[in-house]
């Protein structure tokens, strides 16, 4: 079984900055997709950065130009780069890997933006 692991969340003014991480337990082949989502409190999970087959990103209307997603693939790693925060961006935020028959989840891990 695959666990992934995820860091870097925590408390940041508005206009501020957090990097957050997301590590596979062990390697893993065959992924599709490695994404974050997040969830705000009284809403549904939404997509928020995902990278397909190692090569196309996309990202939410809400935080492009802002977050950027890349991976360390040797690591299996994910990492999630979110510059000029804003209060909306509080939320609790899951990794997802997509393999070719399961897909995995993190923990979560909270950010929140005070204004």
């Amino acid at each position: 079984q695959v666990q992934l692991v995820e860091s870097g969340g925590g408390l940041v003014q508005a206009g501020g900055s957090l990097r957050l991480s997301c590590a596979a337990s062990r390697s893993i082949f065959s992924i599709l997709a490695m994404g974050w989502y997040r969830q705000a409190p009284g809403k549904q999970r939404e997509l928020v950065a995902v990278i397909s087959r190692g090569i196309t990103r996309n990202y939410a209307d809400s935080v492009r130009g802002r977050f950027t997603i890349s991976t360390d693939n040797a690591k299996n790693t994910v990492y999630l780069q979110m510059n000029s925060l804003k209060p909306e961006d509080t939320a609790v935020y899951y990794c997802n890997f997509l393999v070719s028959s399961d897909s995995y989840w993190g923990q979560g891990t909270q950010v929140t933006v005070s204004s």
